[in-house]
């Protein structure tokens, strides 16, 4: 979608749009994905001349496949990447232990598996994507400043090399800071980033290697306090080293020879070519607040913190894909700002408490001293595979690293209850007998982007009459043996939001609540009209 473009008196450019998106990663691109397939007008610029051709980030969550499903990306992302079989410690140069990840959360997925996908890779796709809908991202254009109105936002942005282009000012009704750890966006609003900055140096290594850690799965050296871990790609051979050093220099101060015998002694590799090396600081911190008025912070401009577990790029996206239905909501159907309003609570609670877990892990992986390396090179590569054996440890850690656990239980939109699912719960994923529709599992409707009701079993009585009069998709599915394992109740009604998540669980089926429910939250018959009109196109 192209801006409207005026001048004003002065002859300086004038463009409008109805959200504006500062920064191009993952973050920015899966929040223009979103919006716009929603039929929300965007523009998103990033002050870089191309996209990055390293990366850090390169693991993909189950839960974003799940979002992505929704928007036909996931099998290009599992095509490309790899499907992690095993993690494996090593000590001493020997490999201590082994910890299968093959299939660790069959059933609760469609995607079973831990993924590996380099973020400039994953970038490419998602901007080939965003172009196929008639976006492209605008290169070498930052944002200079902004002020908020009452009913918009006016950015003063700048085109050109190192920003000695002209300016011009856009005319946008949101604003989204999605423009990384050094936000312009987040410095101008002045909310604060409590946290720190780690001591030590990490780097990121794309190498050509052989030896028993470049077999395809994931390897992390326990000897020394600094981190180190091998991560499998794609081609034969090429692995993503990706650790850190404790003493000494700063980013910029040392290369791959400064790191390369410890790879080689330790997990005995022998490299062939390093295709690139970088460096960088890393810090845990979370902005004091996400949102003020009409303007919104988004992944690494909200939160950072280490790469222990991959996590980072992954939340970003999940803070895309909460706020887009929300704005998509407002701009387009018509809904109060309120809706908005649940952004903050409920993506501000998860990003703490993963900062705060990432750290602790990573202080436990990095502390020096003899308790410390007994408990990493003892007592891990021992207790880990033991504990690996319990089906309810490995569906705890699956649950954990996939992110399909993050729930907004108490976020302003949830309410109810039903089996052992409640509003704010990620939808329970089940293969289900195919209806007339030909589905073969309950996220296939999903695709819609759209509010829609799920009932398992028969629907109570009037619920099909309240969601034909609210204009909302009601979606049955036979009750099975793994709509029982899945933990939902028989003859519930479960609203569920565009994202997937559950909004109203209903134990009784009571068509009454579902309409009270409706309206009280008028993004709901919102979202319902504007599809129901064809207004939007997510279809």
């Amino acid at each position: 979608m192209h801006p409207e473009v005026d001048k004003d008196a002065s002859g300086t450019r004038t463009t409008a749009t109805q959200v504006l998106i500062v920064g191009a990663g993952p973050t920015g691109l899966v929040l223009a994905l979103w919006l716009t397939r929603q039929g929300v007008a965007v523009r998103i610029v990033d002050k870089t001349a191309e996209p990055g051709t390293t990366s850090r980030a390169v693991g993909v969550t189950a839960r974003t496949l799940e979002l992505y499903r929704q928007m036909g990306l996931a099998d290009a992302l599992v095509a490309g990447g790899v499907k992690v079989p095993a993690v494996n410690l090593w000590v001493k140069g020997t490999r201590a232990a082994r910890l299968p990840f093959e299939q660790m959360g069959t059933g609760l997925t469609p995607y079973p598996y831990v993924l590996v996908f380099p973020q400039d890779e994953h970038e490419r796709l998602l901007i080939a994507r965003l172009g196929e809908l008639g976006v492209a991202v605008e290169r070498q254009t930052e944002l200079v400043r902004f002020e908020q109105r009452g009913d918009g936002v006016r950015a003063i942005l700048r085109k050109g090399d190192e920003g000695d282009g002209a300016e011009e000012t856009c005319e946008a009704s949101y604003l989204a800071g999605c423009d990384g750890a050094r936000s312009v966006v987040r410095e101008a609003l002045a909310t604060g980033f409590p946290g720190g900055t780690y001591a030590a140096v990490f780097y990121v290594a794309d190498v050509d290697s052989e030896g028993p850690a470049a077999n395809g799965e994931i390897h992390v050296d326990l000897d020394d306090s600094d981190f180190l871990a091998v991560f499998p790609l794609k081609q034969t051979g090429r692995v993503r080293l990706i650790g850190s050093v404790l003493e000494g220099g700063e980013p910029g101060s040392f290369t791959f020879d400064d790191v390369r015998e410890r790879a080689s002694q330790h997990m005995k590799f022998s490299f062939r070519h390093v295709n690139w090396f970088s460096t960088y600081h890393v810090h845990h911190r979370v902005a004091a607040s996400f949102r003020e008025g009409r303007v919104f912070l988004l992944g690494d401009a909200a939160h950072i913190h280490s790469p222990v577990g991959g996590q980072g790029m992954n939340t970003g996206i999940g803070d895309a894909v909460n706020l887009s239905w929300k704005l998509a909501a407002v701009l387009n159907g018509g809904a109060g700002e309120a809706v908005l309003d649940s952004y903050e609570p409920e993506r501000i609670a998860f990003a703490r408490k993963l900062v705060s877990t990432t750290d602790r892990i990573f202080t436990l992986v990095t502390k020096p001293g003899a308790v410390a390396r007994l408990v990493r090179t003892r007592l891990a590569p021992r207790i880990a595979p033991l504990s690996f054996r319990f089906e309810a440890v490995r569906r705890f850690v699956f649950l954990t690293v996939s992110q399909i656990a993050v729930e907004y239980r108490e976020g302003p939109l949830s309410e109810g209850e039903a089996g052992e699912v409640h509003g704010g719960d990620r939808l329970p994923w089940v293969t289900v007998e195919k209806n007339a529709e030909g589905w073969a599992d309950n996220f296939a409707p999903l695709a819609a982007l759209a509010w829609q009701a799920h009932v398992y079993g028969d629907a109570g009585e009037g619920v099909a009459d309240v969601c034909a009069e609210l204009g909302l998709p009601l979606h049955r599915f036979a009750w099975t043996p793994a709509t029982e394992r899945a933990g939902l109740a028989r003859g519930a009604t479960y609203l569920v939001r565009p994202d997937g998540y559950v909004a109203l669980a209903d134990a009784d089926g009571d068509p009454e609540r579902l309409r009270r429910y409706c309206a009280e939250h008028d993004a709901v018959l919102a979202s319902t009209s504007r599809v129901a009109n064809g207004t939007g196109n997510g279809g």
